[in-house]
């Protein structure tokens, strides 16, 4: 049950037996094995491979037993109900969530609905490190069942906001490979060529558990407004109107193939969102035109994403939307547009500080659109983030520009030099300058980069 998304169990338990007996008996047992072992690893992308090893022969066992042909049709309702309150045991052997207390609270199919939709949020990086190709055929050849199952879980786990299509085809692509090249006569130049037919897939899978992971930590319009800020740094010299449409085409690709189960939803829809950006943008940039030349829109893709920011341009001070702009039906457009061009003169302001305003300014005229006086509660708001905002972003803009552009050490012996500067933090007295200086680097060292976990980044700001 726990491999079934709680949408398609509504109509009642003979169908979710029916959903999971079925799809164990197209795929046999061993591929329907794989499947949950990426399916679980994905959902618990905290739990340890034991817990997922448990729970993982729970499920396949509840299948093979209540699927088989002549068994009892409430075997199944039976078992799903057993593993339900093993889940909810105090010494539970499978992964553990904040959540599982309120689902245990439940009873019967609510509860199990209930623990199947728990999901911990995606790791903030990778735990998956490819070893080098002696290193994974050593491991194969010593125990190939338990290298191919601890490989599902740390791929899975890793990169748990890709579609499941996506990650079942990346990881058995990867999978055949070993298996092939470390039986193959010629191991290097087996897996030299079986890497070059793998590379889109790789590329695919990183690409899609970034832009899902936004997506999920975000949610449609704040990611919409993610891209439209991204694309701003990278190009600060083309429009809102022409970025806009691109970035709500980004989200729309994100809203339609995070959660699709169609094998190419997430390919073939990237590649066409690609495709509209180079014609866009490669006549208008030459740092576009070039990741555009590729034949590869995969790879064209993924250089689009790796780009750092522009060099910060000299643009002229922005209009400023007014009180009457601001809480009219097109309010939040008028916000979203000041942002862009905050991010466009602010070209190395990592993603999450800009995210943050995003929400503080949806908050802003939630609150003075609601209040008795809003002219007189945005002028207020208007002198405190002269005062303090501004310079707030300028510092955190200067911080990223220099973590990009010096090696690490030099940043940090300069980012030492800035902070012993007695104006350099205001009054009351700053924290140990040491510890200043590890937050600092810590800070840019997580978030200043393009692909930034969003959630952990939240919390450092």
């Amino acid at each position: 049950l726990l491999t079934i998304p709680p949408s398609t169990a509504l109509s009642g338990k003979a169908y979710v037996r029916e959903k999971v007996c079925q799809e164990y008996k197209i795929l046999g047992k061993e591929n329907f094995r794989t499947l949950t072992i990426i399916d679980t690893s994905r959902k618990y992308s905290n739990g340890t491979f034991q817990e997922i090893g448990h729970l993982v022969r729970e499920i396949v066992s509840l299948a093979e037993t209540c699927c088989a042909d002549g068994a009892d049709p409430s075997c199944y309702d039976a078992g799903s109900t057993a593993l339900s309150e093993k889940s909810c045991g105090a010494d539970s052997p499978f992964p553990a969530h904040p959540g599982a207390a309120r689902c245990c609270g439940q009873q019967g199919l609510e509860r199990k609905l209930c623990l199947a939709a728990l999901r911990h949020p995606p790791l903030p990086l990778p735990r998956f490190l490819q070893p080098s190709d002696s290193e994974l055929c050593h491991a194969f050849r010593l125990e190939p069942r338990e290298f191919a199952d601890r490989f599902l879980y740390e791929y899975a786990s890793s990169y748990s906001q890709a579609p499941l299509p996506v990650l079942l085809a990346s990881t058995t692509t990867f999978l055949s490979m070993v298996s092939t090249c470390c039986i193959s006569p010629a191991p290097t130049a087996c897996f030299l060529k079986e890497k070059l037919e793998r590379k889109t897939l790789s590329l695919l899978t990183l690409t899609s558990n970034r832009i899902c992971s936004r997506f999920s930590a975000y949610g449609k319009d704040k990611a919409s407004f993610s891209s439209l800020a991204s694309l701003a740094q990278k190009i600060p010299t083309a429009s809102f109107e022409e970025l806009l449409p691109l970035a709500e085409d980004a989200a729309e690709v994100a809203s339609q193939c995070c959660d699709s189960m169609a094998e190419d939803c997430m390919q073939k829809k990237l590649l066409e969102h690609t495709a509209r950006v180079c014609s866009a943008l490669s006549a208008r940039d030459g740092r576009f035109a070039a990741c555009c030349q590729g034949k590869n829109l995969m790879e064209n893709h993924f250089c689009i994403l790796a780009m750092p920011p522009a060099p910060a341009t000299r643009l002229p001070e922005p209009p400023e939307p007014t009180n009457k702009e601001l809480c009219a039906k097109e309010g939040a457009l008028h916000a979203t547009r000041f942002l862009f061009e905050v991010a466009r003169r602010h070209p190395s302001l990592p993603e999450a500080i800009l995210a943050k305003l995003y929400d503080s300014s949806g908050k802003l005229r939630r609150e003075c659109c609601s209040s008795k006086d809003p002219s007189a509660c945005w002028d207020s708001k208007r002198q405190r983030i002269a005062a303090e905002l501004f310079p707030f972003l300028a510092k955190a803009d200067q911080l990223c520009g220099q973590y990009h552009k010096l090696p690490f050490l030099e940043f940090k012996k300069g980012l030492r030099d800035s902070l012993a500067q007695p104006e350099s933090e205001p009054e009351p007295s700053p924290a140990p300058l040491e510890q200043l200086l590890e937050q600092r680097a810590s800070f840019a060292s997580s978030c200043c980069l393009p692909d930034a976990p969003p959630l952990l980044c939240a919390s450092k700001v």
